[in-house]
C-alpha cells in the first residue's frame, strides 16, 4: 500500500492533512498569543504551494467553543487569503450533498456554489474544543461554512444512533469515500459501539474499488476503562484513518495488524500542554492517494515555537543534595539554573537554522523533591528567564513522586486519586466528580442524583457557560423522582421513602442510555430558560434606550445637558424593573439589572 514512489497526475488526490490548531489559545499572551494565528497561515500557504485539492483538518480548529471576535477575524482572513482563487478545482462529488451537509442552510460544498470563487476547499469535523452548543446547537465551524470559506461535516445529533454517510469524491480514477466523525464523549461512543449503534455506510456500487479515509476526533490512548475509543471498534475495510484530538506528533502512518487499516495522527500544531508528548517535532501531512494507494509526506512546520521538557529527580543525586543540608535549597536552584541554561543553549542552537522560528523558546523543568526536600521559591526563579523564555512564570513544576498523604474528614482523598501528577494528561470535570463522590464520607454522599448526571452538568457548566444546567438536573431529577414515589404509593414514612428514593437512584444507575436522555432534556430545559431570559434583557434594554430617547428630546429648551438626561433614563429604568415585580422572578431580576 506505500510505493515508494508514484507519480501524481490526473488520477492523484492531494491532501494537506493536520488538525488541532487550537486557533486563538493564548491570544492575550504578550508573547505567544499570534503563535496559532502564525501558524496556520504557515499550513495554509503549505496548501497553496502545493496544489493541493483539498485541505482536510480533523478537530479543534479554534481552541474556544465561543472564539473571541479577533480569533475569527484572523481564521477569516487566512482563509479568504489562502482558499480563494481562480484554480479550478479537480475533483467531483458524487454522494448526495443533502445528506452529507444536511444540518446546513446551504447543503452543498462550497466551491459549487456560484456566488463564491474557492480555489482550496477545505473539510474539517469539530473537535471536543470547539462543539455545537447552545440552543441552536451552533459551533463555530458553522459560522465558517455559512460564509462559504469551510464545509463542516460528520456532525452527528444523535445519542442512540449514529449513520456515518461518506462524502463521495472522484478525481479521474481515483475514488475516495470520506467518513467524518466529529467530537462525542468518549464514554457515550464507546457504548454505542459496544451496543452496535454506530453504522459506517458504504457506496452501492463498486463498494471495493473505494479509498476509504476515516476522521475521527476522539481519545486514542486509554484514560480508563470506556473513556477512549479502541481501534478494534473501527471497521475493517477502512485503508487510512486520521485520528485528531491526540496532540503527540506520529503523523507516519501505522498499521492496526487486527484491522489492517492504518493510523495517522498528525497532533496538534501549537503547545498547549507542557507535557513530552507536546515536545516532538510537530508536522503536519500530504497525503497522496492514487487508485487505492496512497503516500504520506510530512512537512515540518516551521513557525512553531520550540519546547524542550526535562526532568529532575532529587533523591537520584545523594552525592549533590542531603536533604539534611541547611544550604541544600540553594544547591537544589543552582542546579536548576544549570539545566535550564543548557536547555536554552539547545533552542538557540536549534533557531539558528530556522529564522521563521520564534526568538523565545518554551522551557520546562520537572522537579521531584520527595525524599524530605523542600521546593525553592518559583517566582524569584522566574524572574531571571522573564526576557528569554516565552514561559517564564511555567519553567519550574514541582511535584512528589513517591510520598502520598491521607487526609482526614469528608475532603477528596487526593492521595488515593493520585499516584504521581499525570500532566499533560485531560482530566475532566465529570472526572473530579466521580472521584470526590467515590472516595467521600457516606453522609455526603449523593442520594438523589446519580454522580454521572451531576458530572455532565457541572461540565455543561464549565466549558459551554450554561448557568441554569445544575439547578435544572436538579429540578428534573426532582420531579421524576417524586413521580415514581406518587405512582408506587409510598407511605409517608421517612425511612421508607429513603428506601424507595435509594432504589429508584440505583436503577437509573444502570439504565445508562436512559439517564443520558435525561441530562440532554435537562439541558435543553436549562438552553430554553437562558433562550428566554436574553429575550427579556433585550426587550429591557429596547424599553430603556426608547425613555431615554424620550427625555433627550422631550425638552429641547430646558437647559439640561445630555448628561443629565442619560441620568435620568438611568433612573426610569430601574424605576421600571422595580414595576416589573408581579412578573416572574426570574424576569423581574434582569429586567431590574435593565
Amino acid at each position: 500500500i506505500f510505493p515508494v514512489f508514484f507519480r501524481d497526475g490526473e488520477d492523484t488526490f492531494k491532501i494537506l492533512v493536520a488538525t488541532d490548531i487550537h486557533l486563538g489559545y493564548l491570544e492575550k499572551d504578550p508573547v505567544r498569543g499570534n503563535d496559532t494565528f502564525v501558524t496556520f497561515n504557515e499550513i495554509l500557504d503549505h496548501a497553496q504551494k502545493n496544489e493541493v485539492d483539498f485541505v482536510l483538518l480533523g478537530g479543534d480548529l479554534f481552541h474556544d467553543n465561543k472564539p473571541s471576535r479577533k480569533t475569527v477575524h484572523s481564521c477569516l482572513e487566512s482563509l479568504r487569503k489562502y482558499c480563494m482563487g481562480d484554480r479550478p478545482v479537480q475533483f467531483e462529488i458524487l454522494s448526495d450533498q443533502a445528506v452529507n451537509f444536511h444540518y446546513s442552510k446551504f447543503p452543498w460544498v462550497n466551491y459549487q456554489d456560484e456566488n463564491l470563487n474557492i480555489s482550496i476547499p477545505v473539510f474539517s469535523i469539530h473537535g471536543n474544543h470547539d462543539d455545537p452548543t447552545g440552543a441552536d446547537a451552533l459551533c463555530a465551524l458553522d459560522i465558517l461554512s455559512c460564509a462559504g470559506l469551510l464545509n463542516h461535516f460528520g456532525r452527528s445529533t444523535s445519542v442512540e444512533k449514529i449513520d456515518i454517510s461518506p462524502i463521495l469524491l472522484r478525481k479521474g480514477r481515483t475514488k475516495i469515500a470520506l467518513y467524518g466523525l466529529g467530537a462525542i464523549p468518549d464514554e457515550r461512543l464507546y457504548r454505542m459501539f459496544v451496543n452496535k449503534q454506530v453504522t459506517m455506510l458504504r457506496p452501492k456500487e463498486d463498494e471495493d474499488s473505494w479509498f476509504n479515509l476515516f476522521v475521527i476526533h476522539q481519545n486514542r490512548s486509554k484514560h480508563g476503562a470506556t473513556n477512549y475509543i479502541p481501534e478494534q471498534f473501527l471497521d475493517d475495510f477502512i485503508n487510512l484513518v486520521v485520528w485528531g484530538h491526540e496532540h503527540e506528533c506520529k503523523i507516519a502512518p501505522f498499521q492496526n495488524e487486527q484491522q489492517r487499516f492504518y493510523v495517522s495522527q498528525p497532533g496538534s500544531s501549537v503547545v498547549t500542554s507542557l507535557s513530552p508528548g507536546e515536545a516532538v517535532k510537530k508536522h503536519i501531512g500530504l497525503l497522496h492517494v492514487k487508485g487505492k494507494k496512497m503516500k504520506m509526506e510530512k512537512i515540518a512546520l516551521e513557525t512553531v515555537r520550540t519546547f524542550h521538557i526535562e526532568d529532575i529527580v532529587l533523591a537520584d543525586h545523594p552525592d549533590l543534595f542531603n536533604p539534611d543540608n541547611p544550604n541544600v535549597t540553594q544547591a537544589i536552584q543552582a542546579f536548576c539554573m544549570e539545566k535550564v541554561e543548557l536547555m536554552l543553549d539547545t533552542a538557540e542552537r536549534e533557531r539558528l537554522g530556522n529564522p521563521r522560528q520564534p526568538e523565545k523558546p518554551i522551557i520546562r523543568l520537572r522537579v521531584d523533591y520527595a525524599g524530605g526536600f523542600e521546593p525553592f521559591s518559583v517566582h524569584r526563579f522566574s524572574q531571571k528567564y522573564m526576557h528569554r523564555v516565552a514561559n517564564p512564570k511555567d519553567i519550574i513544576y514541582f511535584f512528589r513522586h513517591r510520598e502520598q498523604k491521607e487526609k482526614k474528614g469528608i475532603d477528596l482523598n487526593f492521595g488515593k486519586l493520585v499516584s504521581r501528577p499525570a500532566e499533560g494528561t485531560t482530566l475532566r470535570v465529570e472526572d473530579l466528580v466521580k472521584q470526590y463522590f467515590q472516595t467521600a464520607e457516606k453522609k455526603v454522599q449523593l442520594s438523589l442524583l446519580t454522580e454521572r448526571g451531576m458530572g455532565e452538568a457541572v461540565q455543561e457548566f464549565v466549558d459551554k457557560e450554561e448557568k441554569d444546567a445544575i439547578e435544572e438536573l436538579v429540578k428534573f431529577q426532582l420531579e421524576k423522582t417524586q413521580r415514581f414515589l406518587k405512582e408506587r404509593r409510598t407511605d409517608a414514612e421517612e425511612e421508607k421513602i429513603d428506601e424507595e428514593v435509594r432504589k429508584f437512584r440505583e436503577s437509573r444507575k444502570k439504565n445508562t442510555e436512559e439517564e443520558d436522555n435525561e441530562v440532554r432534556e435537562a439541558m435543553i430545559r436549562a438552553r430554553a430558560h437562558r433562550s428566554e431570559d436574553e429575550v427579556l434583557v433585550a426587550a429591557s434594554s429596547d424599553e430603556d434606550s426608547m425613555d431615554m430617547e424620550m427625555i433627550g428630546t422631550s425638552n429641547p429648551n430646558d437647559g439640561l445637558s445630555s448628561t443629565l438626561s442619560r441620568g435620568r433614563g438611568r433612573a426610569r429604568g430601574r424605576a421600571r424593573g422595580a414595576r416589573g415585580q408581579n412578573s416572574t422572578a426570574r424576569g423581574s431580576s434582569r429586567r431590574g439589572r435593565g
